[in-house]
């Protein structure tokens, strides 16, 4: 059922609090530790509540929030500043006695509790004057919104969704990826078996051809080995692991891609439980590991990793992500005494590792840790995904660290090797509530085609995905409930996510892998489950596409796409590229305890241009960090170049740009990783081009540098 507001009596669904289906999941002991920090007032607002919102400097009213939104819509005008609770009519106190932000959060779902839910507003603050307004408009809501049947179907297929043709399909043994998921033997609840594992999409010997790496997670003792797939030239993936130098055993959590030493070849950096490994690229499909002479250390369970330049001296330095301190001691119950995974809460969450390459400066290949001199030594966490990207438009890079159950953490780049964390102040640390949830995966770019990227996180089935969208250049606000991300079919525990025009309309679409960490009631899905060991029942559930309008409103699309939404897993990684170079995004999906799959878009779609950003003098590499904008009919696109987003995964690390019915890009203009800029002629549609850093038109364009300060 929908969220309850007090003495209404029914739920209230859709795009203002909640969809009208769930699958409802009681994950106690993934809760937020009690920590006073989990409610920050002014997210209810704006992060700036003091500053206008307005639309592509029109003076449109946008809200930015609900409580903002409610009494303007009744009242059918816009004031002229926004509404602030301080002036009109809510005051400040927050504080509920006996209560943290979990407990408030636990309350807006009344299945987690058994009991019905707390008032939505009295659940976060103590009304002093409310409209009457307001109360009405909310009852008109509830009265006519989603009421449920209990008759009704539960499939969540609207006319819309079924007149859609499908986009992805199944086609993982037509292209022969013959990968089964291993967390060895199960019934312990060890907790880094409910968390892994990642999956790679690069061309590890540059032949043009994307190939795919898998990671295992059944323990450095185990015969379940992470494996190397070649694509040959008909489009099927021949196992090539066998002498590779990466058909090892191990606790594999997440891989990173990148071209360490500048030689042309991508290199290959895994995360595990209790270790990390880097193995370099020697060529010939070979890879050593040169983990302990690169200096690279990190004796805790490490999650998300990226390469990235953040003193752009032309090197790729690492950040690694760590979860918690986790004990195998600690037993974590589910309802009735039965056993079940714990949870971040109960341990001690670890740093962040952050490790500069030292080029030319070093012996060989040697990395050095500056963890504590860049600023992170006291950023204790239980992190779980990351992305690298230029925040604030000074065209250095930063950090997002997505947290499980505790603040998210943007770290600005300072220019001197140092970081300060001002995810609060930029209005990305919490959610439009103020409120932390489970952050998990990270999925980068610009939904709304303001030409600024917006970041998705995907959470628990129990809250909903948080779409923050950023306007102006460095700061965020949530529009998760003006763009419907909420308004799903059902809901999932998300993991891996990613934005992909997957039709070629040149809007973002958006793709979420769901799997739970709780056991709930079976989902009976269209195509069944994908696990046969009965031990992972109630974990498994549904994954879901989102069709995006062109102006950040997304649609769920998952029934019209069953062969990708249609089998319940307990999914983790999703790896999204073109596998067959034919100007569609494809996509790879690791399940726990179950085969990975491939799925070919085979979505009805327009035209496509498909961009690698290269640096000759870097020896070829990828130039991470980029910027590439492309102008069609007026109009302009940009995206920006890592491909460690999502969850635990590396994606294909060239530009795809959807065309629509152009056919012919204007201009091509590429910011590169020094905060150079550079114009290219433009290209007729439909080919994969490779510009190379040095053969643009160089632009003096005078870019303003932002103080250091936020």
């Amino acid at each position: 059922m929908g969220t309850q507001l007090a003495g209404l009596g029914k739920p209230v669904c859709g795009a203002l609090v909640s969809p009208c289906r769930d699958q409802t999941e009681v994950e106690g002991a993934m809760e937020t530790p009690r920590n006073p920090e989990t409610l920050r007032p002014h997210n209810l607002l704006s992060s700036r509540p003091d500053t206008p919102r307005r639309i592509q400097g029109s003076t449109e009213f946008r809200p930015t929030s609900l409580l903002e939104w409610l009494p303007r819509k009744w009242e059918g005008e816009a004031p002229a500043e926004p509404w602030d609770p301080r002036k009109n009519g809510f005051n400040r106190s927050f504080t509920l006695p006996g209560r943290t932000g979990r407990d408030v959060e636990s309350a807006f779902s009344s299945e987690a509790s058994g009991t019905p839910g707390l008032s939505l507003f009295h659940a976060v603050f103590r009304v002093s004057t409310l409209r009457v307004a307001a109360l009405v408009l909310i009852h008109f809501v509830a009265a006519t919104g989603c009421q449920k049947n209990a008759d009704a179907p539960t499939t969540g297929t609207s006319p819309a969704t079924m007149s859609i043709k499908p986009w992805l399909e199944d086609v993982t043994e037509k292209v022969g990826l013959d990968f089964v998921h291993d967390v060895g033997p199960v019934g312990t609840y060890f907790m880094p078996e409910s968390l892994g594992s990642g999956a790679a999409i690069f061309d590890f010997d540059t032949d043009g051809r994307m190939d795919v790496f898998l990671l295992q997670n059944a323990g450095t003792n185990s015969a379940a080995k992470h494996q190397l797939f070649h694509q040959q030239s008909d489009g099927r993936f021949q196992n090539v692991s066998a002498g590779s130098g990466l058909e090892l055993p191990g606790r594999g959590m997440g891989v990173a891609i990148g071209d360490i030493d500048n030689d042309g070849r991508p290199d290959v950096f895994i995360t595990e439980y209790d270790r990390v490994r880097l193995f370099q690229n020697l060529g010939g499909g070979k890879f050593a590991e040169i983990t302990r002479e690169a200096g690279l250390d990190n004796p805790h369970w490490g999650m998300s990793s990226a390469f990235f330049d953040y003193d752009r001296d032309g090197w790729l330095d690492l950040i690694v992500v760590n979860y918690v301190d986790y004990s195998p001691s600690m037993k974590c119950p589910e309802a009735q005494g039965k056993p079940g995974y714990c949870g971040p809460s109960g341990f001690q969450g670890t740093i962040p590792r952050l490790f500069h390459n030292l080029g030319a400066r070093g012996r060989g290949i040697q990395f050095e840790d500056v963890t504590v001199g860049a600023g992170l030594g006291k950023l204790a966490g239980p992190g779980l995904g990351v992305v690298c990207a230029d925040f604030n438009g000074d065209r250095w890079p930063d950090l997002l660290i997505a947290n499980d159950g505790h603040v998210n953490w943007l770290l600005i780049n300072q220019r001197n090797g140092t970081f300060t964390e001002e995810a609060a102040t930029r209005g990305i640390a919490y959610n439009q509530m103020g409120a932390v949830e489970a952050n998990m995966g990270i999925a980068v770019g610009d939904a709304d085609g303001n030409g600024l990227f917006d970041i998705l996180v995907t959470h628990l089935s129990t809250e909903t995905h948080t779409l923050w969208k950023q306007s102006p250049q460095g700061y965020f606000e949530d529009g998760t409930m003006l763009s419907r991300v909420s308004a799903s079919a059902w809901r999932g525990t998300g993991f891996g996510t990613v934005f992909s025009d997957l039709n070629n309309d040149g809007a973002q679409d958006l793709i979420v892998v769901n799997g739970g960490i709780k056991r709930l009631t079976i989902d009976t899905a269209p195509h069944g489950k994908a696990n046969s060991d009965p031990f992972w029942n109630g974990f498994e559930q549904r994954s879901q596409i989102f069709s995006n309008d062109g102006n950040g409103v997304f649609t769920d699309v998952s029934d019209a796409n069953l062969a990708f939404s249609g089998t319940a897993a307990v999914a983790r990684g999703l790896a999204v590229g073109d596998l067959d170079n034919d100007g569609a995004p494809d996509g790879i999906v690791t399940r726990i305890a179950a085969s990975a799959r491939v799925y070919r878009n085979i979505a009805p779609r327009g035209h496509w241009l498909t961009v690698r950003v290269v640096e000759p003098a870097l020896g070829g590499r990828d130039a991470y960090g980029a910027e590439i904008s492309i102008t069609i009919g007026g109009r302009s696109q940009t995206v920006w170049v890592n491909p460690a987003q999502s969850y635990l995964c590396s994606n294909d690390p060239r530009a795809h740009f959807g065309l629509g019915s152009a056919t012919q890009v204007e201009s091509i203009r590429v910011v590169w990783p020094d905060g150079s800029e550079e114009q290219f002629a433009g290209v007729a549609a439909d080919q994969i081009i490779t510009l190379q850093r040095g053969f643009g038109k160089r632009l003096n364009i005078e870019h303003p540098t932002p103080s250091i300060e936020p």
